[in-house]
């Protein structure tokens, strides 16, 4: 006997679809539920609302084999044989992220590739890699932030059995599994849960209309969210989740939504046995989002950090158009450094107001996500270009040396270990014509406004943006692509020898800077940075013993002074 559910509170009547059967009526119970008991049923099924004839698939359909727009199909997790009963889990403090998307890390673009490639992570010194999200979504290929059903895993990159091929991989070799989930809007095909219930608000967000979290029937709605949010936790056994544009989640309860999910989140780790996170990505800079709940805040353990990305992409490359326009000097980064964040109430150019709040100094820096380079800063330029485009290989390792000796956890996109050649470029495959037409059109307005010409701008439905985005494994053979990567790997391994490198505590460091200059004291190490294009001779605040690391060759130390060549960083033992 399978008992089939569905939520539909508005709904005058309900049908259970199952192949070559009569439909079977549902009856509607305790909250808008409707329920239904069938023996011997097949494993492929939709629902029918009120007296309309349309087929919809479960809007809490674990599998869609057949895409967004076909059947949902009955999926048992209890089948899966895990074999990472071992695992403990991988806390974000101290923890070294890898930002990927399925698709396009390895030329197969699946679940079952990507586990080919973990040995690779494993060497480089990565703890957790945070997959975009892989929730089915309408066409093969896209960035996954149009997905529409919210408990189902893509099944072109390999289905629900897949990821969990992929998860338990990761956990077998130490790394831990951070998934990015979209619950402020649905993408716009293949969107059926908001026909069985107001699951939408009558406010937009920049991708559509936001998510009910606060008016009428939004009891379930949140409930929907939630048990979501614990099913990837619980039934794919990933280690945590970066929940995108909360700013984007308009919530008038006097307990918001993400408070809640907190809540639920700690009780699962508690019974689970194992660290589980809540990233948050959000444009408020409001650092209550990752204070705790008994000081009044919503009790996240980390949020992406743009601001340090500002001040770092900024000071490197000398770009000041749009939200950089604030930022590029010693002094921004100095403030990020020992302060979390640089609009803390401050004017922000860019939007023509006060902007953020002030981080108490208290507050551990890991709960700050930074990077030098992520999927909406490169994907979302008009071109894809990463910043191995632009900056010399002596300026992307003087970059990656301040971001992995800053005090915040810091995050790496596929393929910069390496100084990857290839784009990420913004890329859909939505099979309608007109919406395919109408994502062209104004990706192209979007940049021309900008002065980019519309031939410049890569059409995202043209199956070669797709391809080009791939990454070029091939490249690691090519001796400046291993010469990057083995960079890479010796930094990473020094953050994780000295435990000064990944100290949290912003307001135990002390930085110093002048012109194109920067030294940043970590406790008993010194990190020394020259972004200019000639050499400096920098005094430091201590005697130095000796270079731990350099990204150049040239460095020179003599007691408390420090000859840095043209572009180059060191970190220096006191």
């Amino acid at each position: 006997m399978t008992e089939f559910t569905v939520w539909a509170p508005e709904a005058s009547r309900v049908r259970l679809s199952l192949p070559g059967t009569a439909d079977h009526e549902m009856r509607t119970g305790q909250g808008g539920w409707w329920r239904v008991q069938v023996p011997g049923a097949g494993p492929d099924y939709c629902f029918l609302l009120d007296d309309d004839d349309q087929a919809l698939p479960d809007p809490r359909s674990g599998w869609q084999p057949a895409g967004a727009h076909g059947p949902s199909r009955i999926y048992d997790h209890a089948a899966f044989g895990w074999t990472d009963q071992a695992w403990t889990g991988r806390q974000l403090p101290g923890s070294v992220l890898y930002e990927l998307h399925v698709g396009t890390f390895t030329p197969e673009g699946t679940f079952d590739a990507a586990v080919g490639r973990l040995d690779h992570l494993v060497e480089l010194g990565v703890d957790l890699i945070e997959l975009l999200p892989v929730n089915a979504f309408n066409g093969e290929h896209n960035w996954g932030y149009d997905g529409v059903c919210w408990f189902a895993p893509h099944e072109p990159y390999g289905g629900p059995d897949g990821l969990k091929r992929l998860v338990d991989a990761a956990h077998a070799k130490g790394l831990g599994v951070i998934l990015d989930v979209v619950y402020n809007h649905f993408g716009p095909s293949g969107a059926y849960a908001p026909m069985f219930a107001p699951y939408l608000a009558e406010r937009n967000t920049p991708w559509g209309s936001a998510v009910n979290l606060d008016g009428p029937h939004s009891d379930g709605v949140r409930r929907f969210v939630a048990d979501s949010v614990l099913m990837w936790l619980r039934d794919y056994h990933v280690d945590g989740l970066r929940l995108d544009a909360v700013h984007a989640m308009p919530d008038t309860r006097a307990t918001h939504l993400l408070e809640e999910l907190a809540v639920e989140v700690e009780s699962l780790s508690v019974h689970l046995g194992r660290p589980l996170t809540l990233i948050a990505e959000s444009d408020l800079n409001d650092p209550r989002l990752i204070s705790s709940r008994e000081a009044g805040g919503y009790g996240l353990h980390a949020q992406w950090n743009d601001d340090a990305h500002h001040a770092l992409h900024a000071l490197l490359t000398g770009e000041r158009q749009g939200y950089y326009g604030d930022f590029g000097t010693m002094e921004c980064l100095a403030e990020v450094l020992t302060g979390g964040f640089f609009h803390t109430g401050t004017w922000s150019s860019f939007r023509s107001r006060q902007h953020g709040r002030p981080v108490d100094p208290r507050t551990p820096g890991h709960r700050f996500v930074a990077y030098l380079q992520n999927h909406d800063q490169i994907g979302n330029r008009a071109t894809g270009d990463r910043l191995a485009a632009s900056l010399s290989p002596a300026l992307l390792r003087v970059g990656a040396t301040l971001l992995l000796t800053a005090p915040f956890t810091p995050m790496l996109f596929m393929g910069e270990e390496w100084a990857a050649a290839t784009p990420w470029q913004y890329f859909t495959s939505h099979p309608e014509p007109e919406l395919a037409s109408a994502v062209v059109n104004g990706r192209r307005s979007e940049f021309a406004a900008h002065g980019w010409p519309p031939g410049d701008v890569p059409d995202p439905q043209d199956r070669q943006t797709f391809v080009r985005s791939r990454l070029d494994w091939a490249e690691l053979d090519k001796p400046e692509h291993r010469a990057m990567y083995e960079f890479y790997r010796r930094l990473i391994a020094l953050r994780k020898s000295r435990p000064e490198l990944s100290d949290p505590h912003l307001f135990a460091i002390d930085v110093r800077h002048g012109d194109r200059f920067l030294v940043m004291r970590r406790g008993g190490c010194l990190v020394a940075a020259n972004l200019a294009d000639k050499p400096q001779r920098v005094t430091l605040p201590g005697v130095a013993r000796r270079v731990l690391l350099a990204t150049g060759e040239g460095v020179t130390v003599q007691r408390d002074r420090i000859e840095l060549p043209a572009e180059t960083a060191a970190i220096v033992a006191l």
